[in-house]
C-alpha cells in the first residue's frame, strides 16, 4: 500500500512502524476492496491494489488528489463528497451507496464506507475509506425486478386470458347453441305449415345450422387456444394431453405423448409456463417444421422436472445465426428464467428440433410474484 507519509498515520517509533508494515502487508491482499486513507481536507493519501483494480487509477495518479473525482457531476455539484466526510467527522462513521466513476470515465455501484480517524488526543487526522464494487449485485438485483415485473405482467395476461376465454365460451357458445336450437325449430314449424317447401329453403336452413356448428366449434377453439379449462381443472399432465390430441387431429401429425410423473405439484404459475411452452412449441412445428411425428415427454423425480417437444422435421442449423425472438423462443426463455430454470433448443438440418425446459424443484412462484422493491 503506498502512501504520502504513512508514518504519519501510527507514529515513529520502531513497534508502530512494525504495525503499520503488517498493516500494509493486510490492505494489500485485500483486492476486492478498495481500502485507502483520506486526509482531513479529503485528499487521498494511500492506495491499495483493490482500489487500482477498482477505479483503474494508479498510486501516482491519485495520491494528493481530492476523492470527488470518484464521484459523479451531479454528486459534485450537490456537495455529496463534502456532506459525507462532515458526517462521518461528526459521527465517527458515514455508510452510503450509490455511483461512483472509474478512471476511464465508466460508473460502478458501490458500497462506501467513511470512518474518521483521531490520534491519541482526539484530533481528526484523517478518514479511512473502504469501497466494495456492487455493479454486478446490483445488476441481478434490477435483472430480479425485471423478471418480477415480467412474471407479474404473465400473471396479468394469463387471469385476463382466462376471464376472456371464460365469457367467449359460456356467453358466445351458449348463444350459437341457442341461436341452432331456434333454427331448428324453426325449421321444423316451416315444414309443418309449408308442406311443399322447397328443397332449396330446407337446404339453405340446414347450411346455415352446419355454419353455426362450425362457429361453435372455432370459438370452443378460441377459448381453449385462450386459457383451456382444463388446465385449471385437471391439471399440466392432463393439458398436456388435450394439447397433444387437439395437434394431432387438427393437423393430421402423429403425436406420441408420454408421461413419467411422481406426484407432481407445480403451482399455477410454473403449470402455465410449462403448458404454454408447449403450446409454443407445437405452433412452431405447425408453422414451420413440416414434420411427420411429434414426442411431448413430461417427467419429473424429487429435484427437477423436465418437459420437452421434439418433432422430426426440417430442423435448422444452430451454428447460423438464430434471432433470440426467433421461433418464440425469447418468450418461451422469459417464462424459464422467471422461474429459476432453463430453456434449450437442439436442432440440425433435417433431423428436427427438440425444445426442453428444466425447473428445479420445488418451485416457489411466491419468490418470483413478490411486490416489487420487497
Amino acid at each position: 500500500m503506498q502512501t504520502a507519509e504513512p508514518e504519519a498515520w501510527f507514529g515513529r517509533n520502531d513497534s508502530d512502524i512494525a504495525i503499520a508494515d503488517r498493516y500494509r502487508l493486510l490492505i494489500d491482499a485485500v483486492r476486492d476492496y478498495a481500502i485507502f486513507m483520506l486526509e482531513p481536507a479529503g485528499q487521498v493519501a494511500s492506495w491499495n491494489p483493490g482500489a487500482q483494480r477498482i477505479k483503474g487509477y494508479t498510486p501516482d495518479e491519485i495520491v494528493g488528489k481530492h476523492f470527488s473525482v470518484f464521484y459523479t457531476p451531479d454528486d459534485i455539484t450537490s456537495g455529496k463528497p463534502a456532506r459525507l466526510l462532515q458526517t462521518a467527522a461528526a459521527q465517527g462513521r458515514v455508510e452510503d451507496e450509490g455511483w461512483r466513476m472509474r478512471k476511464d470515465g465508466s460508473r460502478f455501484w458501490a458500497n462506501v464506507v467513511i470512518t474518521a480517524i483521531h490520534d491519541d488526543e482526539g484530533t481528526l487526522v484523517g478518514f479511512a475509506k473502504i469501497t466494495r464494487d456492487l455493479t454486478e449485485r446490483r445488476r441481478l438485483e434490477e435483472l430480479e425486478h425485471a423478471n418480477a415485473a415480467s412474471a407479474l405482467v404473465q400473471q396479468a395476461r394469463e387471469n385476463e386470458q382466462k376471464r376472456i376465454a371464460r365469457e367467449v365460451h359460456d356467453d358466445l357458445g351458449q348463444r350459437l347453441v341457442a341461436l341452432k336450437m331456434a333454427l331448428a325449430h324453426h325449421e321444423g314449424e316451416l315444414g309443418k305449415a309449408l308442406p311443399g317447401a322447397s328443397y332449396a329453403n330446407l337446404g339453405a336452413l340446414a347450411e346455415i345450422a352446419s355454419q353455426i356448428d362450425a362457429l361453435t366449434a372455432s370459438v370452443r377453439r378460441i377459448a381453449a387456444n385462450l386459457r383451456p379449462s382444463i388446465l385449471d381443472d385437471f391439471g399440466l399432465e392432463a393439458a398436456l394431453e388435450w394439447l397433444a390430441h387437439d395437434f394431432q387431429d387438427r393437423y393430421g401429425v402423429t403425436v406420441r405423448f408420454e408421461l413419467d410423473t411422481h406426484a407432481l405439484d407445480l403451482g399455477d404459475f410454473a403449470t402455465t409456463a410449462l403448458f404454454r411452452v408447449a403450446q409454443e412449441a407445437l405452433t412452431n412445428i405447425a408453422r414451420h417444421a413440416r414434420a411427420h411425428e411429434v414426442k411431448i415427454h413430461l417427467s419429473n423425480d424429487e429435484r427437477r422436472c423436465c418437459l420437452s417437444i421434439g418433432d422430426d422435421g426440417v430442423g435448422f442449423d444452430r451454428g447460423k445465426a438464430v434471432r433470440p425472438d426467433a421461433f418464440g423462443l425469447l418468450g418461451m426463455r422469459e417464462r424459464m428464467v422467471q422461474l429459476g430454470g432453463a430453456l434449450t433448443v437442439d436442432s440440425r438440418p433435417g433431423a428436427g428440433v427438440t425444445i426442453t425446459a428444466e425447473l428445479r424443484l420445488p418451485v416457489e412462484p411466491h419468490q418470483v410474484l413478490r411486490p416489487l422493491g420487497h
